[in-house]
């Protein structure tokens, strides 16, 4: 299967985006004060379900890009 110059670059960029987006949110979860993460210094369910989200998120996101580098990749060598 052969992709397309911009739905590659688009899965590319999905894929760094996701990183991006979801390394930032663990940090918030991490950091967080509100009493939501953690409470007596100890994790929520909040915590893990989010914390979860992110980890299916970032192998989601680094699929994705993998896939849309090779279509990069492909189309670099055939042109």
């Amino acid at each position: 299967m052969k992709l397309s110059r911009p739905v590659s670059w688009f899965l590319l960029a999905f894929g760094v985006w996701s990183w991006v987006i979801w390394v930032t949110f663990v940090k918030n979860l991490i950091k967080d004060s509100s009493g939501l993460a953690f409470e007596d210094g100890h994790p929520t369910a909040y915590f893990w379900v989010h914390l979860l989200l992110a980890v299916v998120s970032f192998v989601l996101g680094t699929v994705i890009g993998v896939i849309g580098l090779r279509g990069v990749r492909a189309l670099r060598r055939t042109s």
